[in-house]
C-alpha cells in the first residue's frame, strides 16, 4: 500500500491517539526516565508542525488524558479538570449537533489559542515532574521555589480560566446560531 499526501493527516492523527496510552503509562511509572519520557511523548504527540491538518479529536484525547492523569496524581485539582474537560466536550458536542443540522459555528481566534494554552500548561507540569525525577541534576532550590509558590497550581489555574473564558466567548460569538437552532427545533 502506498501512502499518499492526503492520507498523511489521518495517519498522524491515529499516531497521536495511539501515543496517548503510552504517554499515560510513562506518566504513572515510578522510574527516573518515565516522566521525561512522558514529556517527550507529549511534545511529539501534541506539537507536530502539521497540527493544523490533524483531527481536533486527537488534541482533546491527549489534553484531557493529561489533565485527568494530573488530577489522579494529585498535581491538579479535580475541579479544574472537570471545567476543562466539560468545556471541550460541551463545545464539541454543540458543534457536531449544529453541523448535523446544517449550521456552522464561528471559531474565534481566542478559542484557537485555548489548545495552545492547555498544551503549554501541560508541558510546564510535565517539565516540573521530570525535573523532580532526574537524579543527576541538582535543582533543589528551583524545585523548592516551584513548590513553595504553587507554580504548577497557578499554571493549571491559568489554563482553566482561559479554557472557561473561551467557552463563554464561543457561546457568545455564536449566540445567533444558537438562537436559530433553538427556534428551528420548536
Amino acid at each position: 500500500m502506498r501512502i499518499t499526501m492526503d492520507m498523511l493527516p489521518n495517519i498522524l492523527t491515529i499516531g497521536r491517539i495511539v501515543l496517548t496510552p503510552v504517554f499515560i503509562l510513562c506518566l504513572f511509572m515510578e522510574t527516573e526516565w518515565a516522566k521525561p519520557a512522558a514529556l517527550i511523548i507529549f511534545i511529539i504527540a501534541g506539537e507536530t508542525k502539521t497540527g493544523a491538518f490533524l483531527d481536533p479529536l486527537a488534541d482533546k484525547i491527549l489534553v484531557s488524558s493529561a489533565f485527568i492523569s494530573f488530577a489522579i496524581l494529585g498535581k491538579v485539582p479535580y475541579w479544574m479538570v472537570v471545567l476543562i474537560v466539560f468545556r471541550d466536550l460541551f463545545i464539541t458536542g454543540l458543534r457536531m449537533t449544529f453541523m448535523r443540522n446544517g449550521l456552522s459555528m464561528i471559531t474565534s481566534k481566542v478559542a484557537k489559542l485555548k489548545t495552545a494554552a492547555q498544551i503549554v500548561a501541560i508541558i510546564v507540569i510535565l517539565s516540573v515532574l521530570s525535573l523532580k525525577t532526574i537524579k543527576f541534576i541538582s535543582l533543589e532550590t528551583f524545585l523548592k521555589f516551584i513548590d513553595r509558590y504553587d507554580i504548577v497550581w497557578y499554571v493549571a489555574l491559568l489554563a482553566t480560566v482561559f479554557t472557561v473564558y473561551t467557552g463563554i466567548n464561543y457561546l457568545y460569538s455564536n449566540r445567533g446560531t444558537i438562537r436559530t437552532f433553538i427556534t428551528t427545533r420548536k
